[in-house]
């Protein structure tokens, strides 16, 4: 009986030991959270493209993951929701968008055992002297090349007509969208025999990312002067253009939309797989999210850098497939990427011409 005893004392000790292992094993997860921007975690762009890297990252890295939403989009809301994911052990964090700056610059020094990656922005205490501590890495993107290759492959499908331009707030990342998508337009021009306008008054910025009501309204009436394609680099309002294009390509009118920061195709279907997005200028959001992590994972977090994705890191661009554009067109957007690439071809991030 005595050994008998002793031997489901030892099986349950096992047992006990195995289990603890588990939960250790379990424990040890990297935990990767995120605080959304304006908008929703299914925005269709910025914080959409953002989560979709950590999830990616999530799949193959066997990560455990959690975003929280802020009630307001306040220092204070982002501070509130970064300390309630510290206190909930996710000490690896991604922030999308520039209006993290001042709270990144408080959250790194607050938690310097946390690692923060600020996308489109780099911490300053508000007067925009930059720091950026070792545990914290920040990323830009090279939108006016993203906007350039759209701008071209846009002029190159159309040939002739109206195109217009609907940006969000008028912040330097939606700017250089916008004045790259008129330099490609321009660069076609010159060089492909397009004819495309762009006039002044179909150029407008709305003043925020949510208002979904305004960006249906600004595209009707963009397309009501004539507009074909709109270029929409504005979140929840671009949402409301791209509404707006479904609405009357399903009653047969022929109009189109530029999506932007993430291959917006899926979100423009309105009929079978009959999609209102012409292309779209990317910033590859979801694979600077992934990276960040993929680094961290390997010991080798790029903390105290400001770091760029451009074209020649493949960065940005538009997507590999275009449905709605044709095999020459496509074939024509590559070789001007390539010269992107290799620098024959520079991109103005100031509005103006092509530097050459």
């Amino acid at each position: 009986m005595k050994k008998i005893i002793t031997l489901l004392c030892v099986l349950l000790l096992a047992g006990g030991m195995l289990f603890a292992a588990a939960e250790a094993e379990t424990s040890a997860k990297m935990k990767v959270g995120m605080v959304t921007d304006a908008g929703t975690i299914d925005d269709k762009s910025f914080n959409q493209g953002t989560w979709e890297g950590v999830l990616m990252a999530a799949e193959d890295f066997d990560l455990d993951t959690k975003y929280l939403k802020p009630v307001g989009t306040t220092e204070a809301d982002y501070l509130k929701e970064i300390s309630n994911l510290y206190d909930a052990g996710y000490k690896f964090m991604v922030t999308p968008g520039f209006k993290f700056e001042t709270t990144i610059f408080q959250a790194q020094t607050k938690y310097p055992d946390a690692k923060f990656v600020l996308i489109d922005g780099i911490p300053h205490p508000g007067n925009y002297a930059a720091e950026v501590k070792e545990n914290t890495v920040s990323i830009f993107f090279a939108e006016h090349e993203s906007g350039f290759m759209a701008g071209f492959a846009t002029a190159m499908q159309l040939k002739t007509g109206s195109v217009g331009f609907i940006g969000g707030m008028e912040i330097p990342p939606v700017q250089k969208f916008n004045w790259g998508f008129q330099q490609g337009v321009a660069y076609a021009n010159a060089n492909n025999e397009t004819s495309i306008i762009l006039n002044p008054d179909n150029i407008i910025y709305q003043g925020t990312f949510s208002e979904v009501a305004a960006g249906q309204q600004l595209a009707a009436s963009m397309y009501d002067r004539g507009v074909t394609a709109i270029f929409a680099a504005a979140g929840g309002v671009g949402v409301g253009a791209i509404n707006e294009a479904k609405a009357r390509a399903s009653g047969g009118s022929d109009v189109w939309i530029i999506g932007v920061d993430v291959n917006q195709y899926a979100d423009g279907i309105y009929s079978g797989d009959k999609s209102i997005i012409l292309t779209s200028a990317m910033k590859r959001i979801d694979q600077a999210a992934y990276d960040m992590i993929e680094d961290e994972l390997a010991g080798e977090f790029p903390g105290g850098q400001v770091l760029m994705f451009n074209a020649a890191n493949n960065g940005v661009g538009i997507p590999s497939e275009n449905p709605n554009l044709r095999a020459d067109v496509e074939a024509a957007a590559a070789d001007v990427f390539a010269m992107l690439q290799a620098g024959s071809i520079v991109v103005s991030d100031v509005q103006g011409d092509l530097i050459k």
